[in-house]
């Protein structure tokens, strides 16, 4: 698939922006292990607030391979093509907007799926913003605002009208959230009415998933969300399946346990101590609930201390033999006194 300058191989398989989970340590983690490409956590198009914590994690791409994509959140084209223009500028390689993000406080100020209720307008963001930067602009969306309002095949053609390079389907409505069935039929609809690449997005867990989502829909790729969670190994299994090799074993024992530890420091690296152990938190949840389901994690997740909390990590998961030597480790990767109980 061609986006802009960018040649991404077949097959195609995206990291779909996640608020929250999609941040920088694990878009390069889910890149190291396959996947074709890795959308950012939304950022506002309001430069008055990238003074924040948040945005000044969400515009920060060291380190990050190419294309990075920087999906953008909002509903006024003036706001929406500065915010381009500056996040090019800071290394973004192809722009995203958000007309699917289905959460009441973003629909509340009528941007994400809410923007579906006003085409006009949509087509005015995509223009504006088409004519703002020379990168590749996407867009990523939901059916509608609801079954009666189903209008993703219109979206996507004034998309495409506008210049849109790629389109990415979720195929709920806004009044859906992530309950109920994912409608792959209307996601092929909008495959049949534009020329442009469509990636498949919702409920692809696993790889025969994917497959049959690729062939009931005749998507370019796939996007997958809420199954990478930990599993960020997954969209590069899917990747692997779908080009015919054997399926990829996810990781085990030392191979895990030295990649989780590795996560959970880079989050903390990139946050700090205190909000890195929080942050972590959820990760370690999701790593526990897909590979140690037995374990109780209330004592773990109630650590308050980055240390211990990597200390934790290494003990559930890594034999004491392949544990870093010399004593436990900090979140910089430096070793420390063992600590004593």
């Amino acid at each position: 698939m061609i986006l802009g300058s960018h040649d991404i191989p077949d097959p195609v398989v995206f990291l779909a922006p996640m608020a929250g989970v999609s941040d920088r340590p694990f878009r390069v983690l889910c890149r190291r292990l396959g996947a074709s490409a890795a959308v950012s956590e939304m950022v506002t198009s309001d430069t008055r607030l990238w003074h924040t914590a948040k945005s000044r994690h969400r515009l920060d791409h060291r380190g990050e391979p190419g294309p990075r994509i920087v999906q953008l959140l909002g509903n006024d084209p003036d706001a929406l093509a500065r915010a381009a223009r500056e996040n090019v500028a800071r290394g973004a390689d192809i722009i995203d907007l958000n007309l699917g993000c289905p959460a009441k406080k973003v629909c509340n100020r009528a941007a994400g799926s809410a923007l579906l209720g006003d085409e006009a307008l949509v087509e005015r963001l995509l223009i504006t913003l088409k004519g703002a930067v020379s990168v590749p602009l996407t867009l990523k969306m939901r059916l509608g605002l609801d079954r009666d309002h189903v209008n993703a095949v219109r979206i996507a053609r004034l998309a495409e009208a506008a210049g849109v390079d790629m389109i990415s389907v979720h195929g709920r409505t806004r009044a859906c959230g992530y309950r109920g069935d994912v409608d792959y039929d209307a996601i092929a609809a909008v495959v049949a009415a534009v020329g442009i690449p469509v990636l498949a997005n919702g409920d692809i867990n696993s790889a025969e998933q994917a497959r049959a989502v690729m062939a009931r829909t005749g998507a370019a790729g796939v996007m997958v969300g809420r199954g990478a969670q930990g599993r960020p190994w997954l969209p590069g299994q899917i990747r692997a399946a779908l080009a015919g090799r054997p399926l990829i074993a996810p990781p085990r024992g030392p191979e895990l346990g030295r990649l989780i530890h590795d996560h959970v420091a880079a989050v903390h690296r990139q946050y700090g101590p205190e909000q890195g152990l929080r942050i972590a938190r959820k990760h370690i949840g999701w790593y526990l609930q897909h590979n140690r389901p037995e374990v109780d994690r209330r004592p773990l997740l109630a650590l308050t201390d980055s240390s211990r909390q990597l200390d934790a990590l290494a003990a559930l998961f890594l034999p004491p033999s392949t544990r870093p030597a010399g004593g436990p480790c900090r979140a910089d990767g430096t070793q420390r006194e063992a600590i004593t109980q």
